[in-house]
């Protein structure tokens, strides 16, 4: 199983980009996708997660708004739309996926259940 995660770079506060996540090895028609982000002396956090069964999308508190998930299962990729930057998005983002198939309910499924990780994309916020 491979992810790699591409679209980051250096952009305006207010700005926006588009983040992908092509995904190998298994496919994105059973499997939960999330995003989760790290910015440097700080813990990571989870951004977003998309259902494998059906497509239901779950949003962090902090982004919530203003990014939006979503996945095209033809291409096996999923993409993050982040809109209206602030200068506190700037971390790097990593797409990653379960070891096996688990739907978010109520909320994206444990971290700790997400066994196979992109090696991530810097997003940086300044001006």
């Amino acid at each position: 199983v491979q992810l790699q995660a591409s679209g980051g770079g250096l952009v305006q506060p207010g700005g926006s980009l588009r983040l992908s996540c092509v995904v190998s090895g298994l496919s994105l028609d059973y499997y939960t996708i999330e995003w989760f982000r790290q910015a440097p002396g700080k813990e990571r956090e989870e951004i977003s997660c998309i259902s494998g069964s059906d497509g239901t999308i779950f949003y962090g508190d902090s982004v919530k708004g203003r990014f939006t998930m979503s996945r095209d299962n033809a291409k096996n990729t999923a993409y993050l739309q982040m809109d209206s930057l602030k200068p506190e998005d700037t971390a790097v983002y990593y797409c990653a996926a379960p070891n096996q198939v688990v739907e978010p309910v109520n909320g994206c499924p444990s971290p700790v259940l997400f066994r196979y990780w992109g090696q991530g994309t810097l997003v940086t916020v300044s001006s």
